[in-house]
C-alpha cells in the first residue's frame, strides 16, 4: 500500500519561511514526477511546484522566486522550501507522486498539511 506523509506545515507571519517534507512508502513503480499542490478554502486545488525524474522543475507564477522544490535521496522524498511567505499562500498543501509502469500511470496523494500565514 502506497502512503505519502507530509510534514512541516504550521503558522507563520508574512515574510517568514517554512519547509515542507513528503516521505513515501510502498511505491514500487518508477517515479515520473513529484510535486506540491495547494488548496485554499473555497478554491480549486492548484499546482505549486513540480520536479521531474530528470530534475526539471516548474513553478506556479505566484511562487516563482520564493519557493524551491527539491528531491531527497529516498524514493518519493520531496521537499518544498517556502520563503517570503504571504497571506495568500495560506492553504492545505498536498504532496503528489506520479509513477509509471508500462502504459499505466499511478497518481498518489498525501493527506495534506496546513500552512497558515497571518499577520
Amino acid at each position: 500500500q502506497v502512503q505519502l506523509v507530509e510534514s512541516g506545515g504550521g503558522l507563520v507571519q508574512p515574510g517568514g519561511f517554512l519547509r515542507l517534507s513528503c516521505s513515501a512508502s510502498g511505491i514500487i513503480f518508477s517515479i515520473n514526477a513529484m510535486g506540491w499542490y495547494r488548496q485554499a478554502p473555497g478554491k480549486q486545488r492548484e499546482l505549486v511546484a513540480v520536479i521531474t525524474s530528470g530534475g526539471s522543475t516548474n513553478y506556479a507564477d505566484s511562487v516563482k522566486g520564493r519557493f524551491t522544490i527539491s528531491r531527497g535521496n529516498a524514493k518519493g522524498a520531496v521537499y518544498l522550501q517556502m520563503n517570503s511567505l504571504k497571506p495568500e499562500d495560506t492553504a492545505v498543501y498536498y504532496c503528489n507522486v506520479v509513477a509509471v509502469a508500462g502504459i499505466g500511470t499511478y497518481d498518489y496523494w498525501g493527506q495534506g498539511t496546513q500552512v497558515t500565514v497571518f499577520s
